[in-house]
């Protein structure tokens, strides 16, 4: 047996002891092991809880996928969950009290987990990164969270941001010092993006686009820039530069590096392929314009005024 299966093993079986002992209940939310089964899951996949994680979101959808990188230097899929309530509609945010979740390429690094979340547990998305500042956008504490709740915020139920948060918390334990969060208006296929070519945002879109089609030929996450008021995909400055790039600000001279794309080998990669959705239900909030913010009050603890209406129907997947 590897190093990297018997830490595997020994991980799972720790894991069950402490859920069969009850143990596990009594720990803090953010301090809980992942559980048995997630445990189980990586093993099969050949993935660590070491490993990095890449973050996706699809609000159309309702779901967040979690994907963890392998040996091979690829990120491979590990599992979609639901997300249970998101506010707004499709299209970015754009200031405080609009009740949207964000859309756009977010770094979420260590201080950014929120494990005394009144929200059960969280993580801060970032948001306003350098493009949203550049395009004077406002807004405050926009989590991924718990509780079902959403405001501006991409809520998951209690148990699965524990285990969402229990897989970041494991990556920054092993050094990382961050991780991405892809959030899109949807899946962005060809097909998806025809579809709202009439949108006000389209022209927006195509640039996340890019993103999109990058990770998934070449399952690597894609440098991207700000400069110039744009997401530049695929492109980091040719020479490291010393002061802080202005995303306002006229563009240093960048490169594409090159990326070799994915393919699966035959027969090896099957078991690490195979998309594991958890069940969950799917609402979406929809805020009343005669109840705005109050003053001083975070996008995501807003409440009052909110619809809860279906985005597609409750969904039960199978582990």
């Amino acid at each position: 047996m590897t190093e990297k299966r018997r830490f595997i093993a020994i991980g799972a079986i720790a894991a069950g002891l402490l859920a069969g002992c009850g143990i596990e209940q009594d720990l803090a939310p953010h301090m809980r092991p992942l559980p048995k089964d997630a445990m189980m899951l990586l093993g099969k996949k050949g993935m660590t809880v070491q490993s990095p994680i890449l973050v996706r979101i699809f609000k159309e959808e309702s779901e967040l996928e979690v994907w963890k990188a392998r040996d091979d230097g690829y990120y491979h899929h590990f599992k979609t969950y639901p997300i249970c309530n998101w506010s707004g509609d499709l299209g970015p945010k754009l200031q405080q009290g609009d009740k949207q979740a964000p859309e756009g390429f977010y770094t979420i690094s260590k201080w950014q987990m929120k494990p005394d979340s009144s929200f059960h547990l969280a993580f801060n998305l970032g948001y306003p990164n350098n493009y949203d500042r550049s395009h004077s956008r406002t807004g405050n504490a926009l989590m991924v969270h718990g509780k079902c709740v959403s405001a501006g915020c991409y809520a998951m139920t209690d148990a699965l941001i524990e285990e969402i948060y229990a897989l970041a918390r494991e990556h920054f334990a092993a050094g990382h010092e961050n991780f991405p969060v892809h959030a899109f208006p949807f899946r962005m296929t060809d097909a998806n993006m025809a579809r709202h070519e009439k949108h006000r945002w389209y022209g927006f879109w195509k640039t996340l686009k890019e993103g999109y089609d990058y990770f998934e030929t070449n399952r690597q996450v894609p440098p991207v820039t700000v400069c110039e008021k744009q997401y530049h995909v695929n492109a980091r400055p040719i020479v490291p530069v010393s002061t802080r790039i202005d995303p306002q600000g006229r563009c240093p001279r960048l490169e594409q590096p090159v990326a070799t794309p994915y393919v699966p080998a035959p027969g090896k990669e099957q078991v690490a392929e195979v998309r594991v959705v958890a069940p969950g239900e799917k609402r979406r909030s929809v805020a009343t314009a005669s109840n705005p913010t109050s003053p001083g009050t975070s996008d995501g603890g807003w409440l009052a005024g909110l619809t809860k209406v279906p985005v597609i129907s409750s969904f039960v997947g199978k582990n």
